[in-house]
């Protein structure tokens, strides 16, 4: 479902070109180079949704600013949230020709989006193009492995302590993790419920491996400690 809120990218008044992305990992998707993939910008509010599972996946998205998780909500009500989507992140990408998941925003966010034909297409003629998609679908299936292990065999704490490692990855600024995320995504990632999450958080406070400011901010004391956690 696309978002009422377009924003077109503005030409470089200089050159008369569209900009490219910052530079990161996939922004070669969008390279002035192939202006087909330059895309567009969408914005969508918090908790609003960017498709829906089944839906045609005619667009591939890249995270501009925000951020986005793809889930599945279960027959009985439960959801399972798949992956959390940053900035700089490519979603969307499909083996077939409807999405498997739903993707929502979890705040404020833009996104980029780029016609999957165009990006077949430029793969086809641009090698480049084509190892780009190749790494993309390489990191998702590492994660999708990643995370099945870690549903199917790791204990509540060992599953927090991974998801923080993740994150300490992704998103640590200036040693603190500012999570866009609530602790009630937290535990549907992770399988868990929010309270067993909120009670494990707090018991790696009271260890002294992390320590909280606020239900969102955190600031990892021992990593070493986490690592060793997640096994």
């Amino acid at each position: 479902m696309l978002s009422r809120t377009m924003i077109a990218p503005a030409p470089d008044m200089r050159t008369g070109l569209l900009p490219a992305l910052p530079p990161k990992a996939d922004s070669r998707f969008f390279s002035t180079a192939h202006p087909g993939l330059l895309g567009t910008l969408a914005s969508y509010g918090k908790d609003e949704e960017i498709y829906g599972d089944d839906e045609p996946a005619d667009y591939v998205y890249e995270v501009v600013s925000g951020a986005v998780r793809t889930c599945k909500l279960l027959d009985d009500g439960r959801r399972q949230i798949g992956a959390f989507h940053l900035p700089g992140d490519v979603f969307g990408l499909e083996s077939g020709p409807a999405h498997r998941l739903t993707a929502d925003a979890i705040v404020d966010t833009t996104v980029r989006l780029v016609r999957r034909r165009s990006l077949e297409a430029a793969a086809q003629g641009d090698v480049r193009i084509a190892n780009a998609l190749w790494a993309t679908t390489a990191r998702d299936l590492r994660h999708a492995e990643d995370h099945m292990l870690l549903l199917g065999r790791k204990t509540a704490k060992e599953r927090v302590a991974a998801f923080l490692l993740e994150m300490d990855r992704r998103l640590t600024v200036a040693g603190m993790l500012d999570l866009p995320m609530c602790r009630r995504d937290i535990g549907d990632y992770l399988g868990l419920t929010l309270e067993t999450v909120s009670r494990v958080l707090s018991q790696l406070q009271q260890e002294g491996v992390l320590g909280l400011s606020g239900a969102r901010h955190i600031v990892l004391r021992n990593r070493q400690r986490l690592h060793g956690m997640n096994i």
